[in-house]
């Protein structure tokens, strides 16, 4: 079920969204046409340092309105630079929503809380304002998904007239929820993005724990949760990534207890503390970021990372490749080679091990 696959140029060169379409159409059979999507990091050069908010608009008489509603509350917290419908190609897709984007800046006193303030503002576009969500809501990168088979979503976007230096993208099957627009993958909230593949069965649990920090789950998908997880981990709470990973998916107490003392008590408290972190059910994720990270070595990340992650008993597949500066995080080495044919390094990360490529320095 599901079909996920990432790539990231390590030297940050600008490749052509319709590569990573070929790789995602390769894992087709994997959905069920009810929900393809991408995101594209590196993709708005001449508005990276504004925020890039695309927000599916429902397709009614009084959409416009709709979009007013949005950009008002856009406006009561900065200025709106531009904004316009994305561009799409007709006669592929039925449009069930209109998809829009803003290119946005935050007032001045807004800058030291402009993170946590536009979190706030995409909890209250989708909670708020009926026929209206936001999809993606980052800096330099852009989300884009609908109910549709993986090239039919592509050439709906015109994603080959898209460059970024890394590309997230999914194939669903609906398995809990239906196929619609907003359950598409990938998940974004600020510069946090995720493609999943799988169940988390642990998703009441990890919801109750997430909107206790002020987080709205409003897509009706599980994979929503993780993209909150993350930001709350690693952002608000800035554990490194090695550890918000291992809180994600930790260590059995069985391991726990034969670790070396210190790192007992590490592994111990992460359990304890992040409980409602932990992602139970069969899953294997990928998260794309250009979030400032924190490493156990002292090393603060300011640039971007693609993560792969399994559950600790590898119940979905997920393998890694190499080749020069590009880094490949797949459920299968076919859809890899599908645009790599020739590979420097392939293997598969043991169950619950992450998979972390960082930015050349």
């Amino acid at each position: 079920m599901c079909g996920i696959i990432g790539f990231m140029s390590r030297k940050k060169r600008l490749i052509s969204g319709d590569r990573i379409a070929i790789a995602l159409d390769s894992l087709k059979e994997r959905g069920n046409g009810q929900g393809s999507g991408y995101v594209g990091y590196g993709i708005y050069p001449k508005f990276k340092d504004s925020y890039a908010i695309h927000v599916f608009l429902d397709n009614v008489p009084n959409y416009d309105e709709i979009r007013e509603k949005v950009k008002n509350t856009l406006e009561k917290y900065g200025y709106v630079l531009k904004d316009e419908e994305i561009p799409t190609k007709e006669g592929i897709l039925e449009k069930e929503h209109i998809p829009w984007r803003f290119f946005y800046d935050f007032d001045e006193k807004y800058r030291d809380i402009e993170e946590d303030t536009m979190v706030k503002i995409v909890m209250e576009i989708n909670d708020k304002i009926d026929g209206a969500f936001v999809f993606s809501s980052g800096k330099n990168l852009g989300v884009f998904k609908a109910s549709g088979w993986p090239m039919e979503v592509a050439k709906f976007y015109k994603l080959n007239e898209y460059k970024g230096y890394m590309w997230l993208s999914h194939a669903r099957y609906p398995t809990n929820t239906r196929g619609w627009w907003g359950g598409a993958h990938p998940f974004n909230l600020l510069n946090w993005s995720v493609v999943h593949n799988g169940e988390i069965t642990s998703y009441g649990t990890n919801k109750r724990y997430v909107e206790s920090f002020g987080y709205k789950c409003r897509m009706l998908t599980d994979t929503e949760v993780v993209a909150y997880i993350f930001d709350l981990l690693i952002r608000k709470h800035k554990l490194p990534v090695e550890y918000a990973l291992n809180a994600i998916s930790p260590k059995f107490w069985k391991e726990i207890d034969n670790m070396p003392e210190e790192e007992r008590k590490i592994h111990e408290a992460i359990r304890m503390t992040y409980g409602g972190a932990t992602l139970n059910g069969p899953f294997a994720i990928i998260v794309g970021t250009h979030e400032g990270m924190m490493f156990m070595n002292g090393d603060i990340e300011k640039e971007s990372a693609m993560v792969g992650l399994t559950d600790r008993i590898k119940l979905r597949p997920l393998v890694a490749a190499e080749k020069d500066d590009l880094a490949f995080v797949s459920s299968e080495e076919a859809a890899i080679r599908k645009i790599c044919p020739e590979l420097d390094k392939v293997w598969m990360p043991d169950a619950g091990m992450p998979v972390i490529a960082r930015i050349e320095k």
